[in-house]
């Protein structure tokens, strides 16, 4: 491999003669060889290019960057923005927890490619484009990279998680919709009870996830505040007066999503409430989602030796030996997703701990833990919605033997008859084997009539 000489404030560095980066990003590719490489999420990396933009803006405008230095670092991030740059970042999310060599490889590769741009060749003559001068003027590692953070987060969030969200919803709440009608029983502690119908199960289900939508959506304020002119430690030292509302405007305009400059820099650099709280709300749609990818592989559970009083699609052979086996695999897939969020939730909680006086040292894994549930949990959303729920029909004959057959619906005779008589004829038909209108007519404590009035499921399952 061929190399070219890159300089830092340590000394020289070899570097792959071809690529964009510098020598602090090789420092940091030779020194933090762990797990993978290029783990630091690109979706990161394009948070960091929008701001990178922005602050060019923001220091030109503010009379401290020229127009010419502001569009080429401008022409470079619409380049990583278009992920013609994507294999230049090669970092892992374990580095330092501030993340500052992502910073200073993003700002090495602007400058290198600027360079390049502006008609020179990489690696030979003075930059035209100094990475710590001009493409961080009025930066820090510090405010970067949680700006970087919160952009990233927000865009998947809104791109990505709360879509496949919505349709999930919008599939579930067909299903209710259209099994408004379907009378079966219901269970509580896993055993028999009252019963419902199997569009009120379904629409308990819509209201989790409306539950959810609104919890995640009432953190995307929270998240909106950008740490972007803290700099250092939240005082703002080196920047132009009025830089930190402009800056926070012009990633508003290129990304068109709302950002504001934080209310307090302070807790912007030290403390990342906000990625807590977000996550908080992804971990709270996980819990959900679990609870509905469980009931509906159970509900469907046989089909012929279990519940099976839904029918779920046959995607795929469910066993490599027993021929024509079809398994919930939709279910499991978004049930693993769920554990996947629900751990990535521990270590979000863990690494916001981590803010020490001015600074929070944990902020790469924070981020990386982020996007991948706000990434997973969209992704499963569409997988599960289409592959599953879309197809998801009741089984009437099995709903109908399993009510006819619970000795539950003694329930409506409590209001007639008292719980203790109620009770004893549950009890009899249990122990004989026989139907609650048997053993109800045995004991004499009801006509035949009276059982056929007031035993009605479909009476059972409340006002519709």
């Amino acid at each position: 491999m061929k190399y070219r000489i890159e300089k830092d404030t340590l000394g020289d560095v070899k570097v792959p003669k071809d690529v964009y980066w510098g020598a602090q990003t090789e420092r940091s590719r030779s020194n933090f060889k762990i797990g993978p490489s290029a783990s630091m999420p690109i979706e990161i990396v394009h948070g960091f290019a929008y701001l990178k933009k922005s602050a060019a803006f923001a220091n030109h405008e503010l009379g401290v960057l020229d127009i010419t230095k502001r569009d080429l670092i401008a022409q470079v991030c619409d380049e990583i923005l278009e992920g013609k740059l994507d294999d230049q970042f090669p970092l892992v999310i374990w580095q330092t927890g501030s993340g500052t060599q992502s910073n200073m490889n993003v700002n090495e590769v602007i400058a290198n490619r600027a360079h390049v741009l502006a008609g020179n060749t990489l690696g030979i003559g003075d930059k035209t484009l100094a990475p710590n001068d001009d493409v961080n003027k009025s930066q820090s590692s510090n405010d970067t990279f949680p700006t970087g953070m919160h952009i990233a987060a927000y865009k998947k969030i809104v791109e990505t998680t709360i879509p496949g969200i919505e349709q999930l919803r919008k599939a579930l709440d067909k299903k209710a919709k259209a099994f408004s009608d379907v009378v079966k029983i219901g269970r509580t502690h896993l055993m028999d009870a009252t019963p419902l119908t199997l569009g009120q199960e379904f629409s308990g289900y819509v209201s989790q996830l409306d539950h959810g939508l609104n919890a995640l959506n009432f953190t995307l304020t929270h998240l909106s505040e950008i740490a972007l002119g803290g700099t250092a430690v939240g005082t703002g030292i080196n920047t132009p007066k009025g830089y930190s509302k402009r800056v926070a405007e012009y990633i508003a305009e290129f990304t068109k999503l709302p950002f504001i400059t934080a209310h307090n820099k302070f807790e912007a650099l030290a403390a990342h409430d906000a990625i807590v709280e977000t996550h908080g709300a992804l971990k709270q749609l996980a819990v959900s989602l679990n609870k509905i990818a469980n009931d509906i592989r159970m509900l469907s559970s046989g089909p012929r030796s279990g519940i099976g009083e839904i029918m779920i699609s046959a995607n795929e052979p469910g066993s490599s030996i027993m021929p024509g086996k079809v398994n919930p695999t939709q279910c499991e897939a978004i049930t693993m997703v769920c554990a996947q969020v629900m751990g990535n939730d521990v270590t979000i909680s863990v690494a916001g701990t981590q803010g020490h006086y001015e600074l929070n040292v944990f902020k790469p894994v924070m981020a990386a833990n982020i996007i991948q549930s706000a990434q997973l949990i969209g992704d499963a959303c569409v997988s599960f919605t289409e592959n599953c729920i879309n197809g998801i029909e009741p089984n009437q004959k099995r709903i109908d033997e399993l009510v006819s057959n619970s000795l539950m619906l003694v329930t409506a005779l409590n209001t007639k008859i008292g719980y203790y008589k109620a009770a004893e004829i549950a009890n009899k038909a249990h122990e004989e084997g026989t139907t609650l209108k048997e053993a109800a007519l045995a004991l004499a404590y009801v006509s035949s009539e009276e059982f056929d009035a007031w035993v009605k499921p479909e009476m059972m399952t409340g006002e519709k």
